[in-house]
């Protein structure tokens, strides 16, 4: 083994990862049909888009004793999107998986995400190879890539490098927009007779791909114990120097999972939660307004210091702000060239409010210019604004501290901003991730088994212990609906927001108020590898709190 593999590292390779009982004797499954299940949403626009692939049923895995007496199938994997805790093990345990159904199957990586499926870059996956990745961090293994696969050349191209290969099966790793992208190559496929099936695995950090039968995406757990540590540091160096308020932005663009998740494990003085913005309407100036509030009710016990927890896509949810980013989405995915040729600043400015109605005109004019030139920046590869290089939490130091000024009462306000990102994508996967990942890519195997595509891996009951989780496949298509994207309606998978009806949420909600005004820090520390099961192996608050009582 490298010399220059820590420790840690070292007792990892060495873990062997948990499965449910239906998958413990090999991929070789009884598949159980369920009920047939329509597109989340847009029912008539997804049946039409996908007529081969729509009101499928939803499938059981169960163990049987027939033995596996499959054919050798070689099989393609991708990690597509933004990196997530446990990638590597969904990829060994796919390895495992199609290894127990034939142990002369072979597994082929393709090298950079879906663009070296396309580009014909790959590498094989041997048994060497594979051992040195399991229960790692990262997707360094074989590299992603956020290339979409949208278009008939690609899909055919794609088809001509696995038929070379042998390949019958692909596996895409990835979050809603990968496995929306996995759905239309495997409408396509399947629509022209082409004998390959696709199959993909919820993966985001984010946590917003899930629903009925997905509970968590991979990576969630593991990113939002290490953001939780880092909160509970800060907290640790607040609590002891007595004179920051400390602005803590976390990814998480679409929803607020990761920040309720890290509040319930850390109880910050104050939390901001997107949805829960939406849902009420709040202004800008209302957001900081309840800050600047709770910022004086703790000077008044003396407490100059607190945390504050602000959600990454925040300025998105805020009303007047997500017409405005709206208006700017449409204008510069039509007008983005010639804005794009303008050099001087106030010019671009000035383009920008010429072309808006006057009232978000005036809203874009009273944000400072460094928000404004971050609100225009170039768009991501749907057509939305960056919000991660939006600095939401330096706009609202910036406002908080200007409405304090006008407070009667002097109030003691010194601030510090933080962005917990990319510091928790890669981290060893916690236990629970490394056996739920593990199960996941394992599963795959026993959904090509089983010869289906247009199937997403499930995994179920997670706040069991593993032998007691529940395997399965979803429809891709039960999980769409329509969007607007590039001034289009587009298919994509639904994301999922936080529930402001759900249990997590209403256990932040009945303390919030407790949390701002008393010191109720908690300092969770490192993510656990050993010790108690209770204390290594458990899954988040979130799951916790949403499984309880089922």
């Amino acid at each position: 083994m490298d010399s220059n593999v820590s420790a840690l590292q070292k007792a990892r390779y060495s873990y062997n990862p948990k499965l449910p009982a239906a998958l413990r004797a090999g991929a070789n499954v009884k598949c159980i049909e369920g009920e047939k299940l329509q597109a989340f949403a847009d029912v008539e626009k997804i049946n039409a888009l996908f007529p081969s692939t729509s009101n499928m049923p939803v499938l059981k895995f169960e163990k049987t004793d027939s033995p596996a007496q499959a054919n050798a199938i070689n099989v393609g994997v991708i990690l597509s999107g933004g990196q997530a805790p446990g990638g590597h093990n969904v990829i060994a345990g796919l390895y495992d998986g199609i290894k127990s159904l034939n142990k002369n199957s072979k597994l082929y990586g393709f090298k950079g995400g879906p663009g070296g499926l396309v580009d014909n870059q790959y590498v094989e996956i041997t048994d060497d190879f594979m051992n040195a990745y399991r229960n790692t961090g990262g997707f360094d293994m074989i590299g992603s890539g956020r290339t979409k696969l949208e278009l008939v050349e690609q899909f055919d191209k794609a088809a001509a490098n696995c038929k070379a290969l042998g390949i019958s099966a692909l596996v895409i790793i990835g979050g809603d927009d990968s496995n929306t992208n996995a759905c239309l190559l495997a409408e396509y496929y399947k629509k022209q007779n082409i004998p390959i099936q696709v199959i993909g695995c919820p993966k985001t950090i984010d946590g917003d791909l899930k629903n009925k039968f997905i509970e968590t995406s991979f990576g969630f757990d593991t990113a939002s114990k290490v953001y939780s540590e880092l909160i509970g540091n800060i907290e640790r160096d607040a609590n002891s120097a007595k004179k920051y308020w400390h602005f803590v932005k976390l990814m998480g663009r679409s929803a607020s999972h990761i920040t309720l998740e890290c509040a319930l494990k850390t109880h910050p003085n104050i939390t901001i939660i997107s949805e829960e913005v939406a849902e009420k309407k709040q202004t800008l100036d209302q957001i900081v307004t309840y800050i600047a509030d709770t910022v004086a009710a703790r000077a008044k016990n003396k407490e100059n210091f607190g945390v504050v927890l602000i959600p990454e896509g925040l300025i998105e949810f805020i009303p007047e702000m997500n017409t405005l980013i709206s208006a700017l989405n449409e204008l510069l995915a039509k007008e983005g060239d010639a804005f794009a040729k303008i050099e001087n600043k106030d010019e671009k400015m000035a383009f920008i409010t010429s072309r808006l109605d006057k009232a978000l005109a005036d809203v874009f004019a009273s944000l400072p210019q460094t928000i404004q030139l971050q609100l225009t920046n170039d768009r991501d590869p749907h057509g939305n604004v960056q919000v991660s290089l939006i600095e939401t939490e330096k706009l609202l130091v910036e406002l908080v501290k200007a409405k304090l000024k006008k407070n009667p009462e002097k109030v003691k306000f010194s601030a510090q901003t933080h962005f917990f990102g990319y510091e928790g994508r890669c981290s060893v996967p916690s236990n629970f991730d490394a056996d739920y990942c593990y199960s996941l890519g394992y599963n795959a195997a026993a959904i090509i088994g089983a010869g289906k595509t247009a199937y997403m891996s499930y995994i179920s009951n997670l706040v069991a212990p593993a032998e007691q989780w529940n395997a399965g496949a979803v429809p891709l298509t039960a999980m769409m609906n329509v969007e607007r994207r590039h001034g289009a309606d587009k298919p994509v998978i639904k994301k999922a927001l936080v529930e402001l009806d759900g249990k997590p949420f209403a256990e932040f909600a009945k303390n919030r108020a407790k949390w701002a005004i008393e010191t109720s820090f908690i300092f969770p520390g490192p993510i656990q590898y050993y010790g108690p099961a209770e204390v290594a192996d458990a899954t988040t608050e979130t799951l916790k709190l949403e499984q309880a009582g089922k």
